[in-house]
């Protein structure tokens, strides 16, 4: 079956590459969609968002929807074709993890819940093969005081020029030892198991899936030559200032759908009478195509 992820696939990466950088957008305002409500997208509002996410996996709304509601997001998911959450044992009881400054309990423990940088990473990248996210939905209730923008990249274009630069990179990525979470053993996450895999690998579906994380600590890579070359090349991807990186700083009312793309969140100052708070679900299905259905 020709597949343009397939590095002996030639013929069928130059077209999609052709198709792909055409449709790139040139700046994050073509990415945002104005919207009523998320929870019921109109049939406009919802093939906005689902062009965009056709072009380059993620898509922004804005909305002035003020509610404090879980269910924002697993309604907004439930229109592209999104059920199936990932619940982490740290979400809420409806699987959605409300992700603000928490600074006693466990919690305080996890990056996400303090006011700390978070690098490049794709969510669940510890997960074990059976539990990957391949899509999730945020939504912003309240932004921070100061910081705390949001930096975005779609894997896939990420995969393309690194490709371009050189397909060795790309070989390196797709091995299945290419990337391991060392086993470990804390009052806070109890035992996990070591999980290895690939940067770079296959849905079933034939639609490419990314699993990283730049962050240094927790991390092992497999100790090659081709391996260090290749997580060097994306580094500096990640660190240059090409057009494919997105830059926002997410207002109240505003959310992100996407396919799991490549994100990061800079540090940011809280006011304690209105803190940051963020709504996010993950999904073990991606964003479909499926004809608009209405929630309401």
């Amino acid at each position: 079956m020709n597949n343009p992820f397939n590095l002996n696939d030639t013929e069928s990466y130059l077209r999609w590459r052709e198709q792909k950088l055409a449709a790139a957008p040139a700046s994050i305002e073509e990415l945002v969609v104005e919207v009523r409500d998320p929870r019921a997208l109109t049939p406009s509002e919802h093939a906005a968002l689902a062009e965009r996410v056709r072009r380059c996996n993620m898509a922004i709304y804005a909305s002035t929807v003020p509610d404090e509601d879980t269910e924002i997001t697993r309604l907004l998911g439930r229109q592209f074709g999104l059920h199936r959450l990932d619940a982490n044992w740290l979400a809420g009881e409806d699987g959605v993890s409300s992700l603000r400054v928490i600074n006693d309990g466990t919690r305080q423990h996890y990056i996400p819940y303090t006011d700390r940088p978070i690098k490049w990473h794709t969510d669940g990248y510890y997960n074990p093969p059976e539990r990957q996210i391949l899509a999730m939905a945020l939504h912003f209730v309240r932004p921070a005081a100061s910081g705390g923008e949001t930096r975005l990249m779609d894997h896939e274009m990420a995969y393309l020029l690194l490709r371009d630069e050189n397909p060795a990179y790309i070989a390196a990525l797709s091995a299945p030892d290419a990337m391991t979470i060392p086993s470990r053993e804390d009052e806070y996450d109890g035992v996990r198991e070591a999980q290895s895999g690939p940067v770079f690998s296959l849905n079933r579906d034939g639609s490419l899936h990314m699993r990283y994380t730049a962050r240094t600590r927790s991390i092992e890579w497999k100790q090659d030559a081709a391996t260090r070359e290749a997580v060097a090349a994306l580094t500096r991807l990640l660190a240059s200032d090409t057009p494919h990186i997105f830059r926002s700083r997410m207002e109240s009312g505003m959310g992100l759908l996407c396919n799991n793309v490549l994100h990061e969140r800079a540090a940011f100052l809280d006011d304690a009478a209105i803190p940051r708070l963020l709504y996010r679900a993950r999904y073990s299905e991606r964003i479909t195509d499926e004809p608009f259905k209405s929630w309401t």
